[in-house]
């Protein structure tokens, strides 16, 4: 019984080793406050910085100002001596001017829509190519080089098959009839999805060159009844003996592609590590400063949406972070890692900035510990309105095991976050874990851990405002991430992967 005992105490003892609160950094998580984080939010998330939107006048108000605050604080600036990274971006936009089957002119967004438009064309002809559901048969048993083809875009289902593989059967069908170089693709199906939006604009990474593509426009079996008319036979006859054949309609399009360069910037912080054997390794401490910007003009009542939570909270844990960090420092208690403070834009867009700050680091991955991104840390969702101060965690078991634990003893021993796992199941379909820019750090096995505090009402709208914003909870997240980070950027070892992500891979 005593040697029972004395074991018991020694477990006891050893756990209470490893969860000791380490006074230095309890002392410099003290940095991160709530009047501080109040002043950098009511900037960032002002009428003045008009949204945020990537490419625009507030994008560029929000980089300076974090740009300003870096410098405030002593990080340097490691971009050839700047803290922009220069994003190449193009704003795309293509525009459908006329469609028209059989006579009858057809309306973008109710009776179609269209993708994969990289240049401009005017299209007239009185024919076109019906090639089934795409099948190597179809396609070897009839030319569709500079025709316009109508393709079944539907899963047919084949015994044995599981859903997977009927859709990338269906997928690798309309690569393969692509490759037969039609001048268009017409995309048929019963359940079409049709999106609006002919003409607007949306924002990718740069290329050298544009890879030309086949246009496809989506339409459901109503506009395909009409385009087969001439035929006899309905859309349903058809599918029930897919056969490849030439039937005579009358298709009109004319389509146009506008492409411009963007302005764009990540904004990069560095503090230097202190030990000179851990100083090459880099932790990266992100979030994206970036919003949605302003409703259309005219629209009644408030058209800005000033994205307070998000992603101002996150941004604004950022500069709080590098503020408990570079006061340790000043004060000869610097982290033993550097650490890259990074301020991301375009992620509203698909995560640009992190793509490219992925492809292109200004510190090599391979060096790069692990990825902490903060994106939404101010507010409560519906689920915990009632509940004790909580934080969605995501992304800490991906890659490793090691930061899962330090994750889990940072809470633990400092902040005692209730911690919400219900974003980090790969089954939930909200698929959060593709939709940060941690996403882009996790895709090339660097270890990350994502804050989130869930989605509420003003998500993407108007009313994510500073009023709304609980700075109490802001900071207590916020230093959950620094009691993180001190950690990672202190101890002897980096975390290992030793994870196999059975994730997918895209979002």
């Amino acid at each position: 019984m005593k040697k029972v005992l004395m074991g018991a105490l020694a477990l006891a003892f050893a756990n209470c080793t490893y969860a000791q609160k380490d006074p230095a950094a309890v002392k410099y998580a003290g940095y991160i406050t709530v009047e501080d984080a109040t002043k950098h939010l009511t900037i960032i998330a002002s009428d003045a910085f008009e949204g945020r939107e990537t490419g625009t006048r507030g994008a560029d108000m929000a980089a300076n100002y974090l740009a300003g605050e870096f410098k405030k604080l002593g990080l340097q600036a490691p971009v050839k001596g700047s803290y922009f990274l220069d994003i190449p971006l193009s704003s795309i936009a293509s525009k459908v001017n006329e469609f028209e089957i059989n006579g009858s002119k057809l309306v973008y967004g109710k009776d179609y829509s269209a993708t994969g438009i990289t240049a401009s064309a005017n299209i007239n002809t009185g024919e076109i190519v019906f090639v089934g559901y795409g099948t190597e048969a179809d396609l070897n048993t009839i030319n569709i080089a500079n025709k316009v083809v109508l393709f079944i875009n539907e899963d047919k289902p084949v015994a044995g098959e599981s859903v997977k593989e009927t859709t990338n059967r269906r997928l690798k069908a309309l690569k393969d009839i692509q490759a037969k170089k039609p001048l268009l693709i017409l995309a048929a199906g019963t359940a079409a999805r049709i999106r609006g939006g002919n003409g607007s604009a949306r924002l990718s990474i740069k290329k050298e060159t544009v890879l030309q593509q086949i246009p496809s426009f989506t339409i459901n079996a109503v506009i395909a009844d009409l385009l087969i008319k001439n035929s006899g036979k309905t859309f349903a006859q058809l599918k029930e003996t897919p056969e490849a054949q030439a039937i005579k309609a009358t298709v009109i399009a004319n389509y146009e592609y506008i492409g411009k360069d963007a302005k764009a910037v990540d904004v990069v912080g560095y503090l230097p590590g202190s030990d000179p054997k851990l100083k090459n390794e880099v932790l990266v401490i992100s979030a994206h400063y970036d919003h949605i910007g302003m409703l259309p003009e005219g629209t009644p009542g408030d058209r800005i949406n000033n994205g307070a939570d998000d992603d101002g909270s996150g941004t604004t844990g950022v500069l709080e972070i590098a503020r408990a960090f570079t006061e340790a420092k000043k004060q000869g208690h610097g982290p033993r890692r550097s650490i890259v403070f990074l301020g991301n834009v375009g992620e509203e867009k698909g995560l640009l900035g992190s793509e490219y700050y992925s492809d292109h680091p200004v510190f090599p991955l391979a060096n790069t510990i692990t990825d902490l991104n903060i994106d939404m840390i101010g507010r409560r969702d519906p689920a915990h309105e009632q509940t004790p101060d909580y934080c969605y965690l995501i992304g800490s078991d991906k890659l490793s095991t090691t930061l899962h634990k330090i994750s889990e003893n940072a809470n633990s021993t400092y902040t005692n976050l209730a911690i919400d796992y219900k974003y980090n199941d790969p089954k939930d379909p909200e698929k959060i874990y593709y939709r940060s820019d941690h996403y882009n750090f996790a895709r090339y096995g660097v270890p990350i851990v994502f804050y989130f505090d869930g989605i509420h009402a003003d998500y993407h709208k108007p009313g994510d405002e500073v009023s709304k914003i609980d700075f109490p909870l802001l900071v207590k997240r916020a230093q959950l991430v620094f009691y993180t980070g001190w950690d990672l950027a202190n101890r002897d070892k980096r975390p290992v992967v030793d994870v196999t992500n059975d994730m997918p891979e895209s979002r």
